[in-house]
C-alpha cells in the first residue's frame, strides 16, 4: 500500500482528519500524521513540526488556506504524487505552485474517496 500524509490531523474524533487517519488503517493503508499539536490517533503519534518523510505517494490537507503558506515548502519537499485538498482547504495559489512541480491535485473529501474506493 502507498503511503499517506494527513497534514492538519487532530486526536480529536469529531474532526474529518482523525477520520481520515482511522479510515486509511482500517483499509491498511500506510499513514503518517502531522499535526499542530502532539497526541495520538489510534496507536500513530502525531507528529508536529515539519517531519522528514520518504516515499510519500499521497498528502491529505486539512488545514484551512490561511495556514497553508507555511507549508508550501515542506509539502513540496516531500515529493508526494498528489495532494488531496479536501473540502474547506481549497487554494488556487497552492495548487497551481503544485501543478509547477509536477504534483497531481484534487479537489474532494478524503473519506468518499476511501468509501466509493475511488482512493
Amino acid at each position: 500500500m502507498s503511503k499517506s500524509v494527513v497534514l492538519g490531523a487532530s486526536s480529536n474524533h469529531s474532526r474529518y482528519s482523525n477520520k481520515a487517519v482511522r479510515s486509511l488503517l482500517k483499509r491498511d493503508h500506510e499513514v503518517v500524521p502531522v499535526g499542530t499539536k502532539a497526541g495520538e490517533i489510534k496507536e500513530l503519534e502525531i507528529h508536529t513540526g515539519k517531519p522528514d518523510i520518504p516515499d510519500v505517494d499521497t498528502v491529505l490537507l486539512y488545514l484551512a488556506p490561511n495556514r497553508q503558506p507555511d507549508y508550501y515548502d515542506y509539502v513540496i519537499s516531500l515529493k508526494p504524487r498528489r495532494v488531496i485538498f479536501n473540502p474547506g482547504t481549497n487554494n488556487p495559489e497552492f495548487i497551481d505552485l503544485l501543478k509547477e512541480n509536477g504534483i497531481e491535485t484534487a479537489e474532494d473529501c478524503a473519506l468518499i474517496m476511501l468509501n466509493s474506493g475511488e482512493y
